[in-house]
């Protein structure tokens, strides 16, 4: 069936660039930069008055986090660079890292169908003379909806709190086989956490691990992002909806689409080992450190683009390029949190806004993130 709506990217390996002093400390004064200071000033507006906001940014050498705001609504803790945050679909950028690891050490590949991991019993409604691959999971490109058959239901109830904690990775096997596919695999870009979360189970699947193990050994511990997890923990921004306090986010049938949370500090690192993958520290063990620096590279490599839009899918990262930048990013939120991470590897520039309640709203902060990204790679 001809294309409509994606076209393929021939993929081409990126060689090696320039980095910074990865190592950084990252532990940084109020920002005195009045450059800085006056560009980061619309991301700080859009937080709320009782809301916490971290941000990190990446310019060439130097490195700041500037930190604004409490994580309680008793303004007894303000919130730091080591203050824990939901990520939300920042998420899925991890598992795409986690999906290049694993083709990088040879476990797994692009174009395996996911009937090669999954009982046929479980499977999704599809034409299967062309399956759906790995690939098509994490460039949304699968046909899959956006969320399981029968969470919403389960949902609505605690729409304002938890909607997704009691929608589990049973629920979540039972749903696939009445999930319809829309159109053939890999023809059509459609955003869906059911994609990337049944992407992380299939990885999961074929590691033999759970999905919080398999990521905290491939991902985390090597790239030194302590305080990075599926599960609540110390220094947790706490949320709050027109007085009503909200409950910490729990997926757990998708973990691999939205469960993570992390912190300011951790973040930057992200992003560092990202704009600099050949001066990131990663400890050298039975080939991790070769198989993930392959995998930073290859999983901000466009993959689809997506007709008459201008936005490129890579490994769940978007990639969004123009005349002044290369911006390849993304966004995420709970009930709690909103979080936006980008950069620009030409201009040596990175991002991360991480915020609790907004004064703006959810896609304005995102759209001021984005805009603050490209402002700072000029």
């Amino acid at each position: 069936m001809p294309n409509q709506e994606t076209e393929p990217i021939p993929v081409q390996a990126v060689g090696p660039r320039a980095g910074g002093d990865v190592g950084a400390d990252t532990a940084q004064p109020p920002l005195t930069d009045p450059d800085l200071e006056h560009l980061l000033r619309p991301l700080f507006a859009a937080g709320a008055p009782e809301g916490g906001l971290a941000v990190a940014v990446i310019r060439g050498t130097e490195r700041t986090v500037a930190c604004r705001g409490y994580a309680d609504r008793a303004g007894e803790h303000p919130v730091r660079a080591d203050t824990r945050f939901e990520l939300g679909s920042v998420t899925k950028t991890f598992t795409g890292l986690l999906l290049a690891d694993m083709v990088a050490r040879g476990e797994v590949s692009y174009d395996d169908p996911i009937d090669r991991y999954l009982p046929a019993e479980v499977l999704p409604g599809y034409p299967h003379e062309r399956p759906i691959t790995l690939l098509h999971l994490a460039t949304h490109t699968s046909g899959l909806p956006r969320l399981p058959v029968g969470l919403a239901p389960a949902a609505v109830p605690r729409w304002f709190t938890s909607p997704y904690a009691t929608f589990s990775a049973a629920h979540l096997l039972r749903a696939l086989p009445r999930t319809p596919v829309r159109g053939t695999p890999g023809t059509r870009v459609r955003y869906s956490s059911l994609g990337a979360g049944l992407l992380g189970l299939v990885l999961e699947r074929a590691a033999g691990q759970r999905y919080q193990e398999l990521l905290t050994g491939r991902v985390c511990e090597p790239l030194g992002l302590i305080d990075t997890s599926c599960g609540t923990g110390r220094d947790e921004t706490t949320g709050y909806r027109r007085g009503r306090w909200i409950p910490s986010f729990k997926v757990p049938a998708l973990p691999g689409a939205a469960a993570l949370r992390s912190t300011a500090d951790d973040m930057l690192r992200y992003l560092q080992a990202h704009l600099a993958v050949d001066a990131v520290p990663i400890p050298e063990r039975t080939g991790a450190a070769a198989s993930l620096r392959t995998a930073l590279r290859e999983v901000c490599l466009p993959r689809v683009a997506r007709r008459g839009s201008g936005l490129r899918i890579c490994l769940s990262w978007h990639h969004r390029p123009d005349a002044e930048a290369e911006v390849v990013f993304h966004n995420g939120s709970t009930g709690r949190c909103t979080a936006f991470v980008g950069f620009d590897r030409a201009a040596q520039t990175g991002l991360v806004a991480l915020a609790g309640p907004l004064a703006t709203g959810r896609r304005r902060f995102a759209q001021t993130a984005y805009d603050t990204l490209r402002a700072l790679a000029r």
